[in-house]
Formats: structure tokens, sequence, C-alpha cells
């Protein structure tokens, strides 16, 4: 269940690209223990939102405080970089894993570069995670090897191999075949049940409905309308929103 201490916490930010208005002074917070499904049709800057808060993407206006670290601060420093990478991870939409090493050194890798961990100990970590995603036996197997959904599942245990306390995923279904994608979601599911703080931009409603505490929608580089996930998706108040969601419906 979500506590009352704010993993995220985040005033007024702005992200331009150029000329282009992206995020448009939004504010907001994620607490600890929290699902937030972030909703909204393309280029609405829900990825672009998901990106700063672990610093893809560098804010132009606003607060942003990410674990207690300021990403707002202009000094960042590259040790407080580094801490926010390892404590808050990232699951894109496609996979990126080294298709050169075996699924047992895509999860070590970091561990040993970042965290200073022995070859053992980042081993043996690693096999803790592919069970824990169901895919031990691959351990051994280069990506080609692997279905869509199996790499998605191997990129969700490479970031828990850092320990993280906060877990974003950029649309990590989008990419998959849609037999694939429960797979995926049951992995993430899981995660939510175990207490991990994740924030999640999806289009798949059935798991923002029944694994989201929150649903964020966003509209034009804004959040247009947020609250329980249950109420957001079945008596959106905002046209848009209602727009946004029948145009789900009849895809």
């Amino acid at each position: 269940m979500p506590t009352s201490t704010r993993a995220i916490a985040f005033n007024n930010i702005e992200k331009n690209f150029g000329t282009l208005k992206v995020l448009k002074g939004i504010s907001g917070e994620i607490y600890q223990g929290e699902v937030v499904a972030v909703i909204g049709s393309s280029g609405c800057g829900k990825s672009t939102l998901l990106r700063c808060f672990n610093c893809l993407e560098k804010i132009d206006g606003g607060r942003l405080v990410v674990n207690g670290i300021d990403l707002s601060k202009p000094n960042l420093g590259y040790k407080q970089l580094r801490q926010l990478r390892t404590q808050v991870g990232m699951v894109f939409q496609q996979f990126n894993l080294f298709p050169h090493l075996s699924v047992l050194e895509n999860l070590s890798l970091a561990q040993r570069q970042v965290l200073g961990k022995s070859r053992q100990e980042s081993a043996q970590l690693a096999g803790l995670y592919l069970e824990k995603v169901g895919l031990f036996d691959k351990a051994g197997a280069y990506p080609e090897q692997l279905s869509g959904g199996q790499k998605q599942r191997i990129a969700i245990a490479r970031s828990l191999c850092m320990n993280p306390q906060v877990m974003l995923f950029d649309e990590p279904t989008s990419a998959l075949d849609p037999e694939l994608v429960g797979e995926v979601l049951g992995v993430m599911q899981q995660l939510a049940a175990d207490g991990m703080t994740m924030v999640v931009v999806t289009h798949e409603m059935q798991f923002a409905r029944e694994v989201a505490h929150r649903v964020m929608f966003m509209d034009k580089g804004q959040v247009e309308e947020q609250g329980s996930a249950r109420e957001i998706l079945t008596h959106p108040q905002s046209d848009r929103l209602r727009t946004f969601l029948s145009r789900l419906m009849r895809e």
C-alpha cells in the first residue's frame, strides 16, 4: 500500500525542445509504494515526463525532487546522478539489451561496473531475479534467441538487479505481439503486489484499472485529470478524457 512519504515531487515543471513546449508547468507527486499509470495520446508529453524523472531529460523550469535528489539544480553532480540511476530503474519500449552478451551478462554488467560487486555476487543476484521473472533457464541465452516478451522480462530483471526504489516503465508492452503482453504485465503486477513504487506510461487500460492506485491523464503537455484508477477510467470528467477512452474502445 502507498505510504505518506513522497518518492517523487514535481512543481510547475517545464520542458522545451527548441520552441516546442512539451511540458507546460505541471505539478504532482508519487508516493512510496504507489503505482501510477500515466495515460494520454501520443505526443502529449507523458514519455518526456518519465524521462525527466531519471534525468534523461533535464527540466527547463520548476522543481523536481526524486528520492530526495533535487533534479532542478543546474549544477547536479556526477555523484548525485549516479546515485539517482541506481535508485530509479527504467524499462523502455525497446528492451535495450546488449546483443553480444548473454542474459546473465546483461544482468551482471551494471552491478559490477556501477555497484562494484564481484562477478560471483552479481551472478547470484542475476539468477535470483531471473527466477523472479520466470526465466532462470535462459541465463546462458542471447537476446536474439528470446521472444519479445522474454526480452522485456529480462529488461525488468536487469533493472531490479540494481535494487531500485522506484521503477519507471515507458509503454513496456507497445512493441510486443498481443499474445506476449500478458507475461510482461504479470511480472509488473507482481512487482506492484510486492510494494514497488512504479510510474507506468501505458495504453493497457485493464492493467491501469486493476493494478494502478492512481491514473494521471495528460493532454497537450498538461495534466488534464487525475484520481483513483477506477474513478478516472469509469467516470471521466473531462471531454478530452472521454474522447481518449472512447477512441481506445474502438481500436
